[in-house]
């Protein structure tokens, strides 16, 4: 097992003082003390709060990735790019990203699993490779790391915002405006299902333009950028100026369109840093066809391509 060891220097959280030494999100080191993968002066500590002394020691031991019977796999995933260090797919709309207790189905770490690629341990095991997530309902780019390394320097630059995605969304009204919206999001206290703008929750900050109108100028093509990446981000700020996505019943209208189509957001565009050359990188998850087919019936084919190129969308948002 891959093990790493610290000394605190002064009194802090133990929580604290690994997130600080890992470089990682403090969720993903609470996940590794509570599963008993972190000593304190060789005692195993599962007190995600434990205060560290001075001179004490601290080992993590990051868990190998269990080898267990998979779940029936009747699904694939396209690969956009595969190296020794980083996995970026194509995720389906409707493929949660990992296990957890409410999920039955198999996830897309059930894939990784089941074709045998290499992951990060950093995350807790239902996560493993898994640097950051799509909602269950949203297609499009998502990186995966296959080792521990490409784990830290990814998480990095989510942090630091050097890697990021552009994602394009239909709306049900057009936007009056191109428009940034920096609300703070948090857990909508009255459902639990839902996010919501909430003072005193976490930052947030998206920025949404609009592409093309459809034919019958009911539902509007936009371009959206997040700076940050709170769950629900895109949905909760489009609800906060009156739009949500078509196919988004939990906080749209729950039309009977919605009802029938599937949500339309999609990933496109992810930009990033190799962690292991430092090469600007940028990769294009291609639109799914339940998009493209609606496209086709709703839209002006020749205008919709001109400003979905990927060259028309960054330079949108940078003008």
């Amino acid at each position: 097992m891959n093990r790493q060891n610290f000394e605190a220097t002064s009194p802090q959280r133990l929580d604290q003082f690994l997130s600080q030494m890992l470089d990682q999100p403090r969720n993903q080191v609470s996940a590794l003390i509570k599963e008993s993968y972190v000593q304190v002066d060789d005692k195993v500590q599962t007190k995600t709060g434990f205060k560290l002394k001075s001179n004490q020691m601290v080992s993590v031991t990051f868990p190998q990735m269990e080898q267990q019977e998979p779940q029936r796999i009747d699904f694939d995933v396209e690969i956009i790019y595969e190296d020794d260090d980083i996995l970026v797919v194509n995720k389906p709309a409707g493929l949660v990203v990992h296990p957890a207790p409410s999920v039955k189905e198999p996830t897309l770490v059930d894939w990784l699993k089941h074709h045998g690629i290499s992951l990060s341990t950093l995350s807790a095991k239902e996560r493993h490779g898994i640097v950051h997530r799509l909602d269950k309902g949203t297609s499009g780019a998502l990186v995966v790391a296959k080792n521990n390394q490409a784990h830290e320097h990814l998480s990095k630059q989510l942090q630091d915002k050097s890697m990021g995605r552009y994602y394009l969304a239909m709306i049900d009204l057009k936007l009056k405006e191109n428009v940034t919206v920096e609300k703070p999001i948090a857990r909508n206290p009255k459902d639990r299902l839902k996010m919501a703008i909430v003072s005193g929750g976490k930052e947030a900050k998206t920025s949404f333009i609009s592409l093309a109108q459809s034919i019958d100028t009911k539902e509007e093509l936009i371009a959206c950028k997040l700076y940050t990446g709170r769950t629900h981000q895109i949905r909760v700020h489009l609800n906060s100026i009156g739009r949500h996505i078509v196919g988004d019943y939990l906080y749209g209208f729950k039309s009977q369109k919605d009802k029938i189509l599937p949500i339309f957001l999609h990933a496109y565009i992810m930009y990033l840093i190799h962690p292991r050359t430092g090469e600007e990188m940028h990769f294009i998850a291609p639109i799914r066809d339940d998009l493209s087919s609606y496209f086709e019936q709703h839209f002006d084919l020749e205008n919709l391509h001109a400003v979905t190129t990927p060259d028309f969308i960054v330079r949108s948002f940078t003008a």
